[in-house]
């Protein structure tokens, strides 16, 4: 099908085209012409679309904080299937339909624990259940109020074997923006928008609202296949690009390299378009944590044009320009900064989304390399996408740890020797592995899934047993009683 974009660069992949530049206004159309110019609500739209806007902020938000896109599709959402409406009696809902959680777990049964806590990569479901990109989200840890006033967030890992257009499921969140990061396994999603095609190494945004679905793009139906990653939730706000300060005007992620889609539409023929009572396509809506199923007539990716700056992405993290010490010391984590959704308070963040990427170590002979012995006020979540992560044995791809607020951490036994016999006299290139970090300033409780889950490392903590007294050689520098006292006097 023809794509007509404007308002910025083309890029190609996959047989997919992108535009380009983060937040930009783009403009994008899969019919020439279907686009209504010189006014967004025309009486008479091209091909007699219709005109719908999704709005991601409110309307009297500031011009730069505005955020929204006007689509113009073949049906508007209001006209998508009808649902059943349960009677009241006596102001209570006579159904017995039990409430189904997104992530399996209710955020209600949550707890807190300051335990330092790592899990292993998240199994497969077994081979003989369908399980699709909703069934196969587990929620891990979730703080900062509910999404039914519009703040906190929400941490997920995903494993599943069975792509959405099989289960004939499609996905809209009303709680927050989804920031999906795969891990094993390209995506190709489709969203009102267009489509995506999202390796391992790249991440996307999902915005609040739009509607989707997930699938494996490999189509391999082995066994042994399957799909994972994580997945961040944030209930308040957007992700936007962090301030660099001194750093300049360039480096870290740079504006240019976040892809945006090209309208795209599911169907090219009325036969196509509308789904027949037998087909049974559901939209699954997470509103306030839980999901509610809806029956749908026709396919939900029926925006024929579109412009706005409220809109899906996409980010190679490849492309990420990073800043590091080039004398002394191993600097804080913010400088790998990606995304940031920006908090309360100046300067401390709801959650930024940081990684640790192949990188030059240039440091003089005296800087320990890995990260330091470290309490933090703000909660740390890590996952590794690919290799292996400086600081610590054992933490596997597919893996991630929780770190939470003042829970002391830092590198285990083995790194910190290893490090501490590395003169780094010279500068190294680190190319072993591609980590990332959620860090939040709540504080998270998490979930009897993550708690009791198989791949919960148990015995994690042993890692820093062997951090003893026994190297410390200054026992007999100490003054005596009679030393301290005499000192004393002399004052």
């Amino acid at each position: 099908m023809t794509t007509c974009a404007t308002n910025g660069m083309l890029e190609t992949r996959d047989g997919l085209v992108y535009q380009t530049g983060f937040g930009n206004t783009f403009e994008s159309e899969c019919i020439p012409h279907a686009l209504p110019k010189g006014r967004n609500n025309p009486r008479k739209v091209p091909y007699n679309l219709y005109a719908e806007q999704l709005s991601g902020t409110a309307f009297t938000a500031p011009r730069a904080e505005n955020r929204r896109t006007w689509l113009y599709r073949i049906q508007p959402s209001v006209a998508n299937g009808t649902e059943h409406i349960p009677r009241h009696h006596h102001h209570k809902v006579t159904t017995t339909t039990p409430a189904v959680f997104f992530g399996g777990v209710d955020p209600e049964q949550t707890v807190v624990t300051p335990r330092p806590l790592r899990w292993k990569p998240k199994p497969p479901h077994p081979a003989n259940e369908e399980c699709d990109f909703i069934d196969g989200m587990s929620l891990m840890a979730t703080g900062g109020g509910s999404p039914l006033n519009k703040n906190g967030l929400s941490i997920y890992m995903y494993c599943f074997q069975t792509s959405m257009s099989e289960t004939k499921r499609h996905f809209y969140n009303a709680d927050g923006d989804f920031l999906i990061i795969p891990q094993q396994e390209a995506l190709l999603i489709h969203t009102e928008v267009g489509r995506m095609i999202v390796h391992p190494k790249d991440i996307c945004v999902i915005p609040r609202g739009f509607v989707f679905s997930i699938h494996r793009h490999n189509n391999d139906t082995s066994l042994e296949s399957f799909a994972r990653g994580y997945v961040l939730e944030v209930c308040k706000g957007h992700f936007t690009l962090p301030e660099l300060g001194p750093i300049g005007s360039n480096g870290l992620a740079n504006a240019r390299d976040f892809w945006y889609p090209t309208a795209w539409c599911s169907a090219t023929t009325p036969a196509d378009y509308t789904y027949n009572a037998d087909s049974k396509h559901t939209l699954m809506r997470k509103f306030g944590s839980q999901l509610f199923p809806k029956q749908l007539r026709h396919s939900p990716y029926n925006v024929v044009a579109f412009h706005g700056n409220y809109l899906p992405f996409m980010y190679n993290l490849d492309r990420f320009c990073a800043v590091n010490s080039v004398t002394y010391d191993h600097l804080d984590p913010s400088i790998y900064t990606v995304l940031t959704c920006v908090g309360s308070e100046p300067g401390t963040a709801l959650a930024d989304f940081v990684i640790f990427p192949p990188r030059v170590m240039a440091t003089d002979s005296n800087t320990l390399r890995p990260p330091w012995f470290h309490r933090n006020t703000m909660t740390e979540f890590m996952g590794l996408i690919a290799g292996q992560y400086d600081a610590k044995e054992g933490f596997q791809a597919g893996g991630a740890s929780l770190h939470s607020c003042m829970t002391p951490h830092g590198p285990d036994t083995m790194s910190y020797d290893k490090a501490v016999l590395d003169h780094c006299a010279m500068p190294v290139k680190f190319e072993e592995g591609l980590a990332f970090m959620f860090e939040t300033s709540l504080i998270m409780t998490l979930s009897p899934v993550a708690l009791k889950a198989s791949y919960l490392d148990v015995d994690y903590e042993q890692c820093w047993q062997d951090l003893n007294a026994d190297l410390f050689i200054g026992w007999d520098k100490f003054p005596t009683p009679k030393e301290e006292e005499q000192e004393n006097e002399e004052e």
